[in-house]
């Protein structure tokens, strides 16, 4: 038997590698070493169409993976964000009184929904409004008639929603006043307490200038919006 010229180290490898194929073939960084120095042996002219085809569905894996991620992360969220608005939902349901609503629900939405800002705006009958003594608390605001309306479309747009999600480059001081912080982007949910009652507006905030845009979905906000303004509705003075 003609003695091995192999450091011993090289032939325990080489043996394990003989014994256990399989840890070479499921170990992408080694298939890609070796396909990469079999195709510099071959020549620059020479195509291997097999290593082609293994670097092809290598790339189609590779992007199906960050595909599949993506999904797992969106579907995450979604989850993380029903669970919110089901915890903010039973929280407005808690007060028995107005006064106690503002507070604990305002107060509590912060915590909940983890954003920065939150306040009802509330329209009253009269057009002029003497805004040193419209901001009632740390969560109520009262507005003049038409402030509403005009707040929600700030952009311009005319259609008629529910929710409005959208950055925001300068903050309204009047919404605003009673934070710190520089807010980066808003939430904005109309309130309908019926034909004989002024409207509201429920404003969520952010400092993170993404966490709000329009970019989003509103079902979940739409839900927790017709909420807040059934119960807000019966409990209004």
């Amino acid at each position: 038997m003609k003695p091995s010229t192999e450091p011993p180290e090289t032939e325990v490898l080489r043996e394990t590698i003989i014994n256990n194929p399989e840890l070479v073939l499921n170990d992408t960084a080694i298939m890609q070493s070796l396909v990469s120095a079999n195709d510099k042996k071959r020549g620059g002219n020479i195509i291997d169409l097999r290593g082609a085809a293994m670097k092809s569905l290598e790339n189609k894996l590779g992007n199906l993976e960050s595909t599949h991620k993506s999904v797992i992360a969106a579907a995450y969220d979604n989850l993380a964000g029903t669970q919110q608005i089901n915890r903010a939902v039973l929280k407005i349901l808690e007060p028995n009184n107005f006064e106690s609503f503002i507070d604990v629900c305002a107060g509590d939405m912060v915590k909940i929904m983890q954003i920065d800002f939150a306040c009802l705006i509330l329209e009253t009958k009269q057009k002029n409004v003497d805004l040193k003594f419209s901001i009632l608390g740390n969560y109520l605001i009262h507005a003049p008639a038409g402030f509403i309306k005009k707040y929600m479309y700030l952009d311009g747009t005319s259609n008629k929603v529910k929710v409005k999600l959208r950055k925001l480059n300068t903050p309204n001081q009047f919404v605003f006043s009673k934070t710190s912080h520089k807010i980066g982007s808003e939430a904005c949910l109309a309130l309908d307490f019926g034909t004989d009652t002024p409207p509201g507006l429920l404003i969520l905030g952010a400092k993170d200038p993404k966490q709000f845009s329009s970019t989003q979905g509103t079902d979940l906000l739409n839900f927790f919006a017709k909420a807040y303004e059934l119960v807000a509705g019966k409990l209004l003075p």
